[in-house]
């Protein structure tokens, strides 16, 4: 197709880019001697009838959009014609690649950089905006970053117009899922604050390297952006209220576009806007170190991520938040400083006959099941002075003692521990877990963690446990006296695997560095005694 002259004038010299849709050509205009930029609509070729009317008739809805937005962050559109029974769009050439580029390319975004880029899409939005036009789909893709540092928003091609009746089916939700705002996955009319959402989304992605709510398909992804709060970005710097203020669950509570442009304008500064604050949840619920639920409030950048790693903040107890939280992603990291640093541990001989913490986990003795005797066909597994301990949830294990309690962590999450949480056994069980390899999981989680003070990795390696896909994590890190009853130097160990039944499952201990021979060497004797939920 390279030389096709459409038209009679624009000539096709090569192609610069593609997607799902389409394809983008570098053109030269013959009539009026420049270079330009022309979208062949691909995907009409693949489909019905039907839906290539569909298809049709948003690409001129695109080229409409655009070109009632006067503003220099926008892509032109020059003009619309037909070739081959479909509409191509004659559009500025810039020259550049897109900020989903740069980010592949270099990682992520300086702050500074990231809150310039922001401020241009902004104000492209409030152009579109004061036009009756919603763009729909801001993402990294669609921001493209040129040579001469200009910043520019394309691709109108699922934006509302206002004014024009609607091109999407009933039901149908369009743009990319991990940028959609949580009340247009509820299937609400979006307004301009939905379009805001997403540049949030994109400034997370754009400084953090990963998009804040993408999961391993699209409904985990869409169920995330509705029930989940992001991770906090950890390299935002100025950005960072900002972000937070934008990914506000209630569009109600998001800034505006004059205000935001304004927070970005001092953030591209380096200046942390104090405008952005007011926006900020004043006010978070986590669970503590005993499972209870606390007030979180957050302050400066140090108190909060102590909070959302895990800090146990003292403060009048609160109703369980409605939202769910998706499993270990964000549990764990809440579990991590709160009750000893870290999720889990099997304590040796020596620790299952005493309480070292003055007092154990608040769960009553009826919710501690009774250890199985030795009888138990699987006794072969379980070491002397050790017992199986059958799990209500279905599964069983066997622990170094009687004096081991068992505690609720949350609805994916089982503690065991016989001193108050110094030494405890966690086992997570997902049924939906976000992630198909487990390996994958918790390379996640080992950024997340990364937070944490003297963070180090030992191993994280693929393995087979069961003759299943699984993979070990170990790590040591050092637990703040103002975090947790157990401070000073931790170390942990995880093996995780997807079961046949395609259950997630993850057995997860840590204690005292001072207490790793003996926890390591318990570790395997764990392992070996796990049995999953049978049936």
């Amino acid at each position: 197709m390279q030389g096709l002259l459409l038209a009679g004038r624009y000539r096709l010299v090569d192609s610069i880019g593609s997607g799902g849709m389409g394809r983008v050509w570098r053109a030269h205009d013959e009539v009026l001697h420049r270079a330009v930029a022309i979208k062949e609509l691909t995907a009409a070729l693949y489909v019905t009838e039907s839906d290539r009317a569909v298809l049709l008739a948003r690409t001129h809805a695109e080229a409409r959009a655009a070109a009632r937005i006067n503003h220099s962050a926008v892509v032109t559109v020059h003009d619309v014609l037909d070739h081959d029974n479909r509409p191509w769009i004659v559009m500025e050439l810039v020259e550049g690649g897109s900020l989903a580029d740069a980010v592949k390319e270099r990682g992520r975004i300086d702050p500074a950089e990231a809150a310039r880029i922001g401020l241009w899409v902004a104000r492209a939005l409030r152009a579109a905006h004061s036009a009756g036009v919603l763009h729909r789909d801001v993402k990294p893709g669609n921001v493209l970053l040129a040579a001469d540092k200009r910043v520019l928003l394309t691709d109108f091609g699922i934006a509302q117009v206002e004014g024009d009746t609607t091109i999407t089916r009933t039901g149908e939700i369009v743009g990319s899922v991990d940028y959609l705002a949580p009340e247009r996955v509820r299937g609400h009319d979006p307004g301009p604050a939905s379009d805001l959402w997403a540049l949030g989304a994109t400034l997370y992605t754009a400084v953090e390297g990963r998009s804040p709510f993408r999961r391993t398909s699209p409904l985990t992804t869409m169920q995330a952006v509705v029930d989940e709060d992001p991770a906090p970005p950890r390299f935002a710097a100025a950005l960072e209220p900002v972000i937070s203020a934008l990914l506000r669950k209630d569009p109600a509570r998001r800034p505006g576009a004059a205000e935001l442009e304004q927070m970005l304008a001092e953030a591209a500064e380096g200046r942390r806007p104090r405008a952005a604050q007011e926006y900020v949840a004043t006010q978070n619920v986590h669970l503590n170190g005993d499972g209870d639920t606390t007030a979180y409030v957050p302050g400066p950048r140090e108190a909060r991520d102590a909070g959302t790693a895990g800090g146990t903040l003292h403060q009048p107890a609160l109703p369980p938040p409605p939202r769910r939280r998706r499993g270990r992603t964000v549990a764990l990291v809440l579990a991590v400083a709160v009750v000893v640093g870290a999720a889990g541990a099997v304590a040796a001989d020596r620790f299952g006959g005493r309480d070292d913490a003055g007092g154990g986990p608040t769960a009553t003795p009826a919710a501690t099941p009774s250890p199985a005797k030795s009888t138990d066909q699987a006794a072969s597994t379980v070491p002397d002075g050790w017992v199986r301990v059958p799990d209500p949830a279905g599964f069983s294990l066997v622990l170094p003692g009687e004096r081991w309690k068992r505690k609720v962590f949350d609805a994916l999450q089982t503690d065991y521990s016989p001193d108050g949480g110094r030494h405890f056994i966690r086992i997570a069980v997902d049924d939906s877990p976000d992630f198909d390899d487990p390996h994958e999981h918790q390379l996640d989680l080992d950024q997340q963690l990364r937070r944490l003070v003297d963070y180090k990795r030992i191993k994280l390696e693929s393995d087979i446990y069961r003759d299943c896909r699984g993979s070990r994590w170990e790590y040591t890190w050092t637990a703040l006296a103002k975090d947790t009853r157990f401070p000073g130097p931790r170390h942990a160990v995880e093996e995780t695997y997807i079961g046949r039944d395609g259950v997630e499952y993850a057995i997860y201990m840590s204690g005292p560095a001072a207490d790793w021979p003996t926890t390591s060497s318990q570790f395997d004797a764990v392992l070996r005694g796990w049995r999953p939920p049978s049936g």
